[in-house]
């Protein structure tokens, strides 16, 4: 008998060292090897000087699934993957590892930055109602105090009942967590230069100029790409214009704030911050980020962590099932985007 034809397309897994080990479960193993040819256990970490059996298999590959880490894909790492038609990412941004040979190659992209931007907006979700109950400076004080206290006179004025809240950029992120706060009592302001006020008004929002959005809202949070027009989009004078006591929130990058202006504003106490990145993004060690009473300063823990992976890895493979069944990316990353995208 002739021997049978697998028409599995060959896939290679593209990222950093003990990468695929967090985002794999054994159950995406299963799956990887009943879509594709694959090994889903052979990893190429350098894919510009791969050992013999990387450089084998990214010479078959058809399909590369990259994570973070991810060896950036240039003329030459392209010239040693002949038959390769469609980049898979397992993760958010795709600048890192994209270069132009890709798009003149007409190579398909994917990303997972949409399933990346969930854990992301829930952590901002959180942000927002613990700021609207002043949650951080009744924890801190609580610690202080250690005994009966008049709570109720102290916290007047908090709350999340008709509050205003002020989402800078309708990212994936940003559109997110509209989404999240559309069961809340808040009124939501929006800005993104890119949005026409009927698409606003979609989302739930009302359009609103950068100074003004700053100016009426008991919370903003950050949530537009880091380009070099959006470097400290968020600067001095937008955060004077934020009334006393309000909160800034920040799971975007650290370079869209204006560090040195937000510590003035933090340390005189009239401000306080939920932030999750920083410029650069691991402080100094003598940062006074760190123990400022009004901060709640997080490592960069707001996007997909332990479990959160899986979602990422469950969206690459379900893009893979698309591309093996002829089917267009639900996801798809076109390179005309890119100028706009994280």
């Amino acid at each position: 008998m002739p021997p049978t034809t697998d028409n599995r397309p060959a896939l290679l897994l593209a990222m950093g060292p003990g990468i695929a080990d967090r985002l794999l479960h054994p159950r995406h193993h299963a799956r990887l090897t009943a879509l594709t040819r694959t090994d889903p256990h052979l990893v190429g970490h350098d894919l510009a000087d791969p050992p013999p059996g990387v450089a084998a298999a990214l010479a078959e590959a058809e399909i590369l699934l990259t994570c973070w880490g991810a060896t950036p894909l240039t003329e030459e790492v392209l010239a040693a993957a002949p038959r390769l038609r469609a980049v898979v990412h397992a993760a958010g941004s795709v600048k890192h590892h994209l270069t132009p040979a890709c798009w003149e190659r007409g190579i398909a992209v994917s990303s997972a930055a949409a399933a990346n931007a969930l854990p992301v907006a829930e952590y901002t979700l959180a942000a927002v109602l613990f700021a609207g109950k002043r949650v951080l400076h009744s924890a801190r004080r609580y610690r202080v105090l250690r005994q009966d206290h008049d709570w109720l006179r102290e916290l007047d004025g908090a709350g999340n009942y008709r509050r205003t809240v002020g989402i800078v950029g309708a990212s994936r992120v940003g559109r997110r967590v509209l989404e999240l706060l559309r069961p809340f009592d808040w009124t939501v302001l929006l800005h993104d230069p890119y949005l026409e006020e009927a698409e606003a008004r979609a989302l739930g929002a009302h359009l609103t100029p950068l100074e003004a959005l700053c100016a009426r809202s008991d919370v903003v949070s950050v949530h537009a790409p880091q380009l070099p027009t959006t470097r400290h989009l968020i600067g001095a004078r937008e955060l004077a214009a934020m009334p006393d006591g309000a909160t800034l929130v920040n799971t975007s990058r650290g370079s869209l704030v204006d560090e040195a202006a937000l510590l003035a504003e933090l340390t005189s106490g009239r401000l306080s911050a939920v932030l999750d990145v920083t410029d650069p993004e691991l402080p100094p060690r003598d940062s006074p980020l760190y123990d400022l009473p009004n901060v709640l300063l997080t490592p960069h823990v707001a996007g997909s962590h332990g479990t959160e992976l899986y979602r990422m890895a469950d969206h690459a493979l379900d893009e893979v099932e698309r591309l093996v069944h002829g089917e267009p990316f639900a996801e798809p990353v076109h390179a005309a985007d890119l100028t706009r995208l994280a």
